[in-house]
This record gives C-alpha cells, sequence and structure tokens, in this order.
C-alpha cells in the first residue's frame, strides 16, 4: 500500500515538508509506503469550468502545461492521500487549492473512495479554517477523511520551527497510525455501490 503526501508550499523545505516528514516516517513504521510530492513554485492554473476533461474521459486535463495532470498520474497507483498547505490570510495556499480543484474534476477516478487527510500549517491562526477549506472537495468524492488526536494542524513560522511543536507532530503521527489502520481495515474490500446522484438546484 502506498500513500501520496502533497507538499502545498512553495518552500520545498519548509514546516510543511516537515510535517508531511514526520506523517511519512510514521507510515513507514507501520509498514505503508509513502512518496512526498512538491507543488513547487512555477504557476498552476485555475480550472475555468470548460468541462473539456470530461469530453475526453481521458481523467486528464486540458491544460498540460503544469504539474496537475503528473500528479494525478500518480494517485491511480496509491492507495490514500495527504495534502498538506501553509495557511495564509486564513486560508490554503491558493495554489493547492487550484491544484486540488481540477485534478478532482478532471481525474477524481483515480481519488474516489480513498481515505484522505489534510493537514494545515501556520504561525498562530487561521488553521482551523484553511483545515475545513482543504476537507470540504474530498468529501464530494466520498474519500473518508482521517483523523487524529487533534486537528491536523502545526505551528510553526520560520524554516524548521514546527519541530518545537511536539503537539503538532504527535498529532501527525496519530493520524499516520490512523490512516494505516484504515487502509489494513479495508483492504480488498469493494467500494459502496452508490445510487444514482440527484443534483436538485433551486431556482426555477
Amino acid at each position: 500500500m502506498k500513500v501520496l503526501l502533497i507538499n502545498g508550499s512553495p518552500r520545498r523545505n519548509g514546516n510543511t515538508f516537515l510535517a508531511l516528514t514526520e506523517i511519512a516516517n510514521a507510515l513507514q513504521t507501520e509498514g505503508i509506503d509513502s512518496e512526498i510530492a512538491h507543488i513547487g513554485v512555477k504557476p498552476v492554473r485555475g480550472c475555468i469550468a470548460c468541462t473539456q476533461c470530461k469530453a475526453n474521459a481521458n481523467n486528464r486535463c486540458v491544460f498540460d502545461d503544469d504539474i496537475c495532470n503528473a500528479i494525478s498520474e500518480k494517485m491511480r497507483d496509491c492507495d490514500a492521500l495527504i495534502v498538506g498547505s501553509p495557511v495564509y490570510y486564513g486560508q490554503p495556499n491558493g495554489t493547492v487549492l487550484s491544484l486540488v480543484q481540477r485534478m478532482l474534476f478532471s481525474a477524481g477516478e483515480y481519488f474516489s473512495g480513498k481515505p484522505v487527510a489534510c493537514v494545515a500549517v501556520c504561525r498562530r491562526g487561521g488553521a482551523t479554517a484553511a483545515l475545513q477549506t482543504l476537507n470540504m472537495p474530498f468529501q464530494l468524492l466520498n474519500m473518508p477523511i482521517v483523523t487524529s488526536q487533534y486537528w491536523n494542524i502545526v505551528y510553526g513560522q520560520k524554516e524548521g520551527e514546527a519541530a518545537m511543536d511536539a503537539e503538532g507532530l504527535q498529532t501527525m503521527r496519530t493520524m499516520a497510525k490512523n490512516m494505516a489502520f484504515l487502509l489494513r481495515a479495508t483492504e480488498g474490500m469493494p467500494k459502496p455501490q452508490y445510487e444514482p446522484k440527484q443534483p436538485t438546484n433551486f431556482i426555477r
């Protein structure tokens, strides 16, 4: 089994990476492989609702000039997902939101039904709002949200400061254990069979 971790910070070795590394190490002790994919510093397009990915039915966004399709492809062969982001103005990094929205819309088949956890890293405040925002999209794809002993939050401002957040790092390790438990408990089990969707609009 393998978990894909997305570092949603432009700082490759910052506090978000530190938190994700703590998770990856804990997963390894549980016998679960992992890979950390970095969002980097290059631009990531936002979704323009062209729906061409649906028309082409190839699980790829038509915009192929950023990391979106490459990370979606990684998810095809992974069993779970963890997304970490720094907190900017009480929200996740806008780049990671653009990435998540396009990946789930164009390649939802690779994500649907797989366990997911999100991590917010902040200096002081705004982490709970950012964490709620990160969790929202995955609930639309029947992805079980993996929790921990506390909200999945780590504190730190300067690079490396998160190492001093003992409770935050423990929260990451506990979440990793819960992720490993859920993966083992559901290994080989068929996905639930759902009713056809019945979208209801309230504008008549």
